[in-house]
């Protein structure tokens, strides 16, 4: 079993880093504070090859695997997790679907500009009501000739209103069939089609959160993702590879923030030497780096299931819930390390603590994952 990067994966992740130092560290809190999603920095990324990693040559992407995904996602979430936040949502969610499910027309016409990043991608299947309960949700499609008429509003939705294609579930069935819901890809500028309020939030600032609202909306049918009636199954398969991004973001904010405890407990001096001598100190420094190295090794296993086409909901699943809670707990002990200056915004800490919160929810609570396990250990 080989634990080594390969050179190139070494390439790609050291090519993550520079973007991150050079095109993202100087702007952090200007854009932390004006809550700015900075478009034109991803337009960069998608010239480096970061906003269509897992698709193939033939329609633009990188033609890349998990393990440089995670490489890629973490190295820019050790600097700004909300930058990494966006990259992981544009790749994973509306490009991922489209690449997994979309038929050869619909990768010629959308994936190209995905993965260039001239389109910023967006993905629906929050609701108002329907958060965990996906299945609940009231967006219908109804089918009228060769167009289907969507009406409804999706909520906490990443590029709500920058993104220029959103993939959107709607219920074509009945409320809580599993094959009662559908997916469609739907241009911005289409009549019906638009943005509501964005959501003022805690952490993640620079990557833009808002609903998405659908009045009347007419879709052609050939803008239908697979077949009528599987659009929910394809949400799940297309969030066991999403775990994976947000197992990744949570590792590189573990990183940053204890990257960070670990510089400061150096050089600040308390009773006449560096706080980093006191066993209170090194003792929560040697439990945030076994837990990163831990959340690491799951990772790359899910990983290593996905690029091969073994299942991954179980593990996958372990990785998003275990990375996640061990970047909010090295958050807060990052915070705790640095005392005062912590909760100050001229330290990174603090950032890292109000980002690292929304890995335990976003794409699948930490209780949801926890019922994904529990149901494959069990069956």
């Amino acid at each position: 079993m080989n634990f080594e990067y390969s050179e190139e994966q070494n390439h790609i992740a050291e090519a993550a880093k520079e973007f991150a130092e050079k095109y993202i560290r100087p702007h952090i809190m200007e854009w932390d504070e004006a809550q700015t999603f900075p478009v034109s920095l991803f337009k960069k990324a998608g010239e480096l090859g970061f906003m269509g990693v897992f698709v193939s040559e033939e329609y633009g992407g990188s033609g890349l695997g998990y393990h440089e995904y995670i490489a890629i996602i973490e190295e820019i979430s050790k600097v700004d997790p909300s930058i990494g936040l966006s990259i992981a949502a544009h790749n994973s969610l509306c490009t991922g679907h489209i690449n997994y499910f979309g038929n050869e027309e619909q990768k010629k016409k959308w994936l190209p500009k995905l993965a260039s990043a001239e389109w910023i991608g967006a993905w629906g299947l929050t609701e108002h009501n329907t958060g965990s309960d996906a299945g609940g949700m009231n967006t219908t499609a109804v089918k009228d000739g060769d167009y289907y008429v969507l009406n409804g509003a999706k909520n906490f939705i990443t590029h709500g209103i920058s993104g220029d294609v959103a993939v959107i579930m709607a219920r074509t069935g009945e409320k809580g069939d599993s094959r009662g819901m559908s997916a469609f890809v739907i241009e911005k500028g289409t009549k019906g089609f638009s943005s509501g309020k964005k959501e003022d939030k805690l952490g993640m600032r620079a990557s833009e959160t808002a609903e998405l609202i659908f009045d009347n909306c007419r879709v052609h049918k050939d803008n239908l993702l697979g077949i009528e009636g599987n659009g929910f199954v394809q949400a799940l398969k297309v969030l066991d590879g999403g775990r994976i991004s947000i197992g990744a973001l949570s590792l590189g904010i573990a990183k940053g923030a204890y990257e960070a405890a670990l510089k400061y407990s150096k050089e600040r001096v308390q009773f006449g030497k560096p706080i980093s001598s006191f066993q209170g100190i090194s003792f929560k420094l040697a439990d945030m780096a076994t837990e990163i190295e831990a959340s690491e090794l799951l990772l790359h296993k899910a990983a290593y299931l996905k690029n091969t086409g073994k299942s991954v909901t179980k593990i996958g699943a372990m990785a998003k819930m275990y990375s996640s809670e061990v970047c909010v707990k090295v958050a807060n002990e990052a915070v705790q390390i640095h005392g005062g200056y912590g909760y100050t915004k001229e330290f990174p800490v603090e950032k890292f603590y109000r980002d690292s919160k929304l890995c335990t929810i976003g794409e699948g609570t930490t209780e949801i994952q926890k019922l994904v396990i529990a149901r494959n250990i069990l069956k």
